[in-house]
C-alpha cells in the first residue's frame, strides 16, 4: 500500500514522464491507485478473518481505527478522483477548485498511512515477541525499528517531492517548441511582420525628426535670450 501509493504520488514529479502526454500519466496514476485500493481492501478481509478465527476483539486498538479511517478516505479520495478529475464530464472550474483539496487529501492519507503502519508494526513487535520481550531489544526488535525508520525517511522523502515547486509537471504550453518563421505561410505573417516593422520604422524617423526640429527652436530660442 505504502509503495503503491508513493508511486501514484511521485508519478507526475518525475522529470523522464513529463515528455508523455497529461491522459497516459492520468490512466497511470489511476491505476496506480486502483491496484493500491483493492490490496487494501484484501488485506482488511484478511485481518477480520484472521481475528475472527483466533477469536480477537475487531477494531479495538488506535493502529485499527487509524487504518480503516485511511482506507475509507482513500476509497472516496478514488472515486471523487475519477468522477472529476479522469472522466471528460466535469466543468473545468470544478476540477480547478477541486484540484488543491484533492493534492491536500491525497499527501494527508499517504502520511496517515505511514502512521498506521508503524503503529502496526510496533503492536505486532508487543504481541509477537515474549521471550525475550520486545523491552530487551531483540534482533527481531532492532530489525522491525530501523524499518520503521525507514519508512519514516521515505515517506518524507515523498513529501518533499510532493511539495516542491520545481518537481511540479509544466503546463503544456511550455512545452511546446516555437513554430519556426520559415514554417508559415509565404505572405501572411512574414509579409505582415515585415510591413508593420517598416511602418513602425518609419513613424519612429517622423517621431525623431520632429522631436529633434523641437529641440533646435529651443536652442535658438535660448540662444536669442542669451545674446539679448
Amino acid at each position: 500500500f505504502v509503495s503503491l501509493l508513493s508511486s501514484a504520488i511521485i508519478v507526475y514529479r518525475l522529470p523522464w514522464t513529463w515528455k508523455c502526454s497529461k491522459l497516459l500519466m492520468k490512466f497511470i496514476h489511476a491505476g496506480l491507485n486502483t491496484i493500491a485500493m483493492i490490496l487494501a481492501i484484501v488485506s482488511m478481509v484478511a485481518v477480520f478473518e484472521f481475528h475472527n478465527a483466533k477469536n480477537i476483539p475487531n477494531m479495538y486498538s488506535l493502529h485499527s481505527w487509524i487504518g480503516l479511517t485511511a482506507v475509507i478516505f482513500y476509497s472516496l479520495q478514488l472515486l471523487l478522483g475519477f468522477a472529476v478529475f479522469l472522466l471528460p464530464f466535469a466543468p473545468v472550474h470544478l476540477r480547478v477548485v477541486l484540484m488543491p483539496i484533492h493534492v491536500y487529501s491525497g499527501l494527508t492519507i499517504f502520511a496517515t498511512v505511514i502512521a498506521t503502519a508503524l503503529m502496526g508494526i510496533t503492536e505486532k513487535l508487543i504481541f509477537s515477541l515474549k521471550n525475550p520481550a520486545y523491552s530487551a531489544s531483540p534482533p527481531e526488535a532492532t530489525l522491525v525499528n530501523c524499518l520503521g525508520l525507514l519508512l519514516v525517511i521515505f515517506g518524507s522523502l515523498i513529501l518533499w517531492m510532493a511539495s516542491r515547486p520545481h518537481w511540479k509537471r509544466p503546463p503544456a504550453e511550455n512545452a511546446k517548441i516555437l513554430r519556426p518563421i520559415a514554417a508559415t505561410p509565404e505572405g501572411t505573417e512574414v509579409e505582415s511582420t515585415m510591413t508593420n516593422s517598416s511602418n513602425a520604422d518609419k513613424s519612429d524617423l517622423r517621431i525623431n525628426a520632429e522631436a529633434a526640429r523641437k529641440q533646435n527652436i529651443k536652442f535658438d530660442e535660448a540662444g536669442q535670450r542669451s545674446t539679448m
